[in-house]
Parts: C-alpha cells; structure tokens; sequence
C-alpha cells in the first residue's frame, strides 16, 4: 500500500513537472505574438458558445436550489433581507467558479485529450514535428488562451442565470419580494468579490487547458490509450482545480484584507 501511494505521488508529481515545462513553452510562443488568431477564435467558440447551455442548466439550478435550501429558514427567522447578498456571494465567490469549471472540464477537457489523443496514436503529432511545425504552437496554445479566456465570460453567465433563477424562487416559492431581493444583493455583493471569483476562473481555464492538452499528447496504445487519456484528463483537471480553489480563496482573501480593509 505504501508502494502504491508512494508511486502514484511520484507520478503525479511527475506529470506536473512536464506540464509546466509544457506551459513554460507554451508563454515562450504567446509573448513573442506567435498565435493562430484563426485557431484561437475557432477553439474560443468551442469552448464558449457550445458550453452555455451546459452552464446555464448549472447556474440555474445551483440558484434556485440555494433559495429553495435557506430562504423558508430565513424568512422564519425574519432575515429575508440577506438571502439575495447571500445567494449573489456564494455564487459569486466559490459556487460559479469552481460548478463552471467542473462542468467545462468534463466537456472541454476529454474533447481536448480526445482529439489530440488521436491525432498521437495516428502519428499526426509527429507528422507536425517533421513538416517543422511545433505542436505546443498549433495545438497547445490556441486550446489554453480560448480556455483561460472563456472560463470567466462562462462565469460571468452563471452568476446572471443563477441570481436570475434565485430570485424567480424566492418571489414565486419563497414569498420575498423581488425589491428585497435585488436591494440585499446590492447592499452585499461588492466588486471585487466578483473580480475574485473571475481571476479564479483564468486559473481554472489554464488548467482546463493544460491538463486536456497533456493528456492528449502523452496518449498512446490506439483506442483503449484514447479513452484513458480522455478519462484522466477530466479526473485530474478537476482534481487541480479543486486543489487550487482552496490556496486562490486564501490569496484572495488576504488580497482584500490587505488592500480594501476598512
């Protein structure tokens, strides 16, 4: 047993080795301008404008359940007036952030590792490297510029739909006024808490980005390697995002006691 954690964290400790050396490669290629503008627009609309249902199912839900889950308690208790600032900063802070994450690396992540995944086991990738072209410049950097770009637009449109779909729960279900809902999150929710939330997204769509693009190019053994690395590589996406959630909420929150403490 021993054996086997002590492999498994050398392993990974492995893996996030090679793939910082990967982005380290990657940030070479984005400061000197070299970027597909054509790719990254392409991967942007991918990632973007083909996962807003999926979000907005997420953000929607993730809304109307908060009120659901506290609003009767609230109002008994006569505090009806925070349930829309507590609704707005939850989502805002942690629940939009890290529910948009999960779901996009889910869609975004496996479809990164399986298509480049294939194009490994079909030797596409060394074709690249024999036409002279790098594959971190054709395939890595346009996938993990329109992740980190589109998680915190994704984000931003869970956050609408989810306070959207709380206060159509609290006014139908929950009997609080849309007035003392709206004026609760105006009181409560400040800029900056939705600017963290959104540096948190940025993070979480490189990783996204990074981890699909990885696993793709490190597959191998035909169909079943495909289907493997496309596994790993939502597991172990989400498994970093939730890791980092924790030490970007501690930076975040030492940021705004440190700069906007009153």
């Amino acid at each position: 047993m021993y054996n086997f954690l002590l492999s498994q964290i050398r392993g990974m400790i492995k893996e996030l080795g090679e793939m910082t050396l990967m982005m380290m490669s990657a940030f070479s290629f984005i400061i000197r301008g070299k970027i597909n503008i054509k790719d990254l627009l392409d991967q942007m609309s991918s990632i973007g404008v083909d996962s807003l249902f999926m979000v907005s199912i997420t953000g929607l839900s993730t809304g109307m359940v908060l009120v659901v889950q506290m609003g009767s308690q609230m109002v008994k208790m006569g505090a009806e007036s925070y349930v829309g600032g507590i609704v707005a900063l939850a989502l805002a802070r942690e629940l939009a952030p890290n529910l948009t994450a999960i779901v996009v690396a889910g869609r975004i992540g496996s479809a990164m590792a399986a298509e480049i995944g294939t194009m490994a086991v079909t030797e596409q990738i060394d074709a690249l490297h024999t036409l002279a072209v790098s594959p971190i410049k054709y395939l890595f950097v346009p996938r993990v510029l329109a992740a980190a770009f589109m998680l915190p637009i994704l984000t931003i449109f869970t956050n609408a739909i989810g306070i959207a779909g709380g206060s159509f729960v609290s006014v139908m279900q929950v009997n609080i006024s849309l007035v003392t809902f709206k004026e609760s999150i105006l009181s409560t929710l400040l800029v900056r808490d939705i600017i963290g939330g959104l540096a948190k997204s940025f993070i979480f769509g490189l990783i996204i980005g990074m981890v699909g693009c990885y696993k793709g190019f490190k597959t191998y053994g035909g169909a079943e390697g495909v289907g493997k690395s496309t596994t790993n590589a939502v597991v172990l996406a989400i498994m970093l995002i939730l890791v980092a959630n924790y030490f970007l909420s501690v930076l975040v929150v030492n940021v705004n006691d440190t700069f906007f403490a009153q």
